[in-house]
């Protein structure tokens, strides 16, 4: 298998870097030996509901078709994978406006539940139940455009106002708490490598 594999619970993937029809032509040799291992282990794929997805900026005139186990797979210009939008044209729009409607939903929810609380529980359920959702994977999405970093700050003004209607409570700007996660991210995948290679021997 020339090309990487990744697998976590029940959503896997394969990749590689496409310059040349050699590089197409080996991922398709590898779909082929996948399906076959699939058959040979008994493993169940339903090529119908994979994806085939070109991640470029550059138009593709004639883009390839990929198969396994002899079905066609369709093509799409986005995915979701771990619950994060993927778009071919590396666009982050979609993921963007899928958080903040997620998240709208989620704080209209808390509100009319807690509308009788006090500023803490307001404040608390916010900051677990809602800004979790407009934080999820934002080292990897963090917006660059003014419209969309504007819809995401919308979404905890108004949950501010909810929590505090005379004073504005005194919370980190999305803005910082992403670009601290951006930060941070590195060093955690550093520590996942150093964890995985961690051989421990009596």
């Amino acid at each position: 298998m020339e090309s990487t594999i990744r697998i976590f619970a029940d959503e896997p993937v394969i990749y590689r870097k496409i310059i040349k029809n050699a590089e197409m032509e080996k991922l398709q040799k590898d779909l082929d030996r996948l399906g076959e291992w699939a058959v040979e282990n008994a493993m169940k794929i339903n090529p119908s509901k994979s994806k085939a997805i070109g991640f470029t900026r550059a138009r593709v005139k004639d883009p390839p078709n990929y198969s396994l186990m002899g079905t066609l797979i369709p093509e799409a210009s986005s995915c979701k994978y771990l619950r994060i939008t993927l778009c071919s044209d590396l666009s982050w729009a979609d993921q963007v406006n899928c958080a903040v409607k997620k998240a709208w939903k989620a704080l209209h929810f808390t509100m009319r539940i807690l509308k009788k609380g006090n500023s803490n529980t307001k404040s608390l359920a916010y900051m677990s139940l809602v800004r979790p959702i407009i934080e999820y994977g934002a080292a990897c999405w963090d917006p660059h455009r003014e419209g969309q970093i504007m819809a995401l700050d919308r979404v905890q003004k108004k949950a501010a106002k909810f929590a505090n209607h005379k004073n504005i409570p005194n919370w980190e700007t999305l803005v910082s708490r992403r670009k601290l996660s951006r930060i941070c991210a590195p060093s955690k995948r550093t520590l996942e490598k150093a964890r995985g290679s961690l051989f421990v021997t009596d």
